[in-house]
């Protein structure tokens, strides 16, 4: 079988949806010794994104989200001779020769349109017409997939749920000099509450803040926020609140970091707080239970279904909530030392082999 997966948006940004198109593509090329593969990889690109007898790239002119995408996509995919394409990114060529499946991570745009640049909400627009068009559809949680079916009106048969999973990467690292490395590279000091995200609305990252400011006042602890990721959109009200919270020597912003940061991060964090008000699956909790990190999750969508009962969940809209739940991570010991095995106990349950799996399945079925 010749199988395609679009992988133009792995160029502009590394960000969730990329990353998981590159860990699904590391586990397929594990397990399946039969097929043929070809990623679509943006013709600016200079390095494949893998090397193996299995895979070749094929160059795009096409950029993603592009807004002639439909018209000019289709004549660059069709020559290839396809069986299956794959779109992660879950807008596929509407008009191609082959059977297409594609992932749909979340319709936190559906729900929240008013946080949609224009261009965005062009692209994202495109929704209706990508869920009928396509043969196949994958979910990651079963929340995502009950928002499909009540908000797009598709049937549960077309849809099957794959869960990600965290990199084999994120794990315990007893590395008694990783403290200093943590305050030498980001200035760290002591114990510090992690937020892990691109700083966008959805994200509730003024709720966080404002949790934080109780938690300093109401428990007089000497511990920082620290927030690792790039701004996304609508983000002047969060540097603005940290102003008006007088914030500023407590929270730092260390803006997007490597993986190996990131590692270091988790490791040495006191908690994770993931505050979003929507996740289609979370795997910044996922990452940090995989640490060891104990975690702090909002008990909305899929969130709760990723942490089971391996984290403290909290109303996402009461900063109080959240004030008590970091308060208790950072005093209680053995609370913190329980969530902590339970958390790596539950991270190795997900896994890209059984994802890979699933996927291969999938395409077979479909092709």
């Amino acid at each position: 079988m010749h199988i395609g997966i679009d992988c133009r948006l792995m160029y502009y940004q590394m960000a969730g949806i990329a990353r998981y198109t590159l860990q699904l593509i590391r586990a397929l090329s594990k397990i399946d010794a039969d097929d043929r593969y070809t990623l679509l990889q943006s013709h600016r690109a200079k390095e494949p994104i893998i090397e193996h007898p299995s895979f070749s790239h094929r160059r795009m002119y096409t950029p993603a989200h592009h807004r002639f995408e439909q018209i000019t996509l289709p004549f660059e995919v069709s020559p290839i001779g396809l069986d299956v394409l794959h779109s992660p990114d879950f807008i596929p060529p509407f008009r191609r020769n082959c059977a297409s499946v594609i992932t749909i991570h979340d319709l936190n745009f559906m729900l929240y349109p008013h946080f949609l640049t224009r261009d965005s909400a062009r692209y994202y627009g495109q929704i209706d017409l990508a869920v009928r068009r396509a043969d196949g559809i994958i979910a990651v949680s079963q929340a995502t997939k009950a928002d499909i079916v009540r908000l797009l009106g598709v049937p549960e048969s077309k849809i099957t749920v794959i869960y990600e999973a965290a990199d084999a990467s994120f794990r315990p690292v007893d590395d008694p000099t990783l403290p200093d490395r943590v305050h030498a590279r980001f200035g760290v000091r002591g114990d510090f509450i992690l937020f892990v995200s691109t700083i966008e609305p959805r994200k509730n990252v003024p709720t966080l803040l404002r949790a934080f400011r109780q938690l300093l006042d109401d428990y007089r602890l000497d511990v920082q926020l620290v927030l690792a990721g790039q701004k996304g959109w609508l983000f002047d009200e969060v540097f603005e609140l940290v102003e008006d919270l007088a914030l500023t020597e407590d929270v730092k912003f260390v803006g997007r970091v490597t993986n190996e940061e990131l590692i270091w991060l988790y490791n040495t964090a006191r908690a994770l707080v993931a505050p979003s008000i929507y996740e289609g699956f979370g795997l910044t909790p996922l990452e940090a239970m995989a640490c060891g990190t104990p975690v702090v999750v909002a008990d909305v969508s899929s969130l709760s279904e990723v942490v089971g009962d391996a984290g403290l969940k909290v109303d996402p809209y009461r900063p109080d909530e959240m004030a008590v739940a970091m308060w208790r991570l950072l005093t209680d010991s053995e609370l913190h030392a329980s969530l902590s095995a339970k958390g790596i106990t539950r991270a190795s349950w997900f896994s890209w082999d059984r994802a890979a799996q699933e996927t291969l399945a999938l395409y077979h079925q479909l092709a």
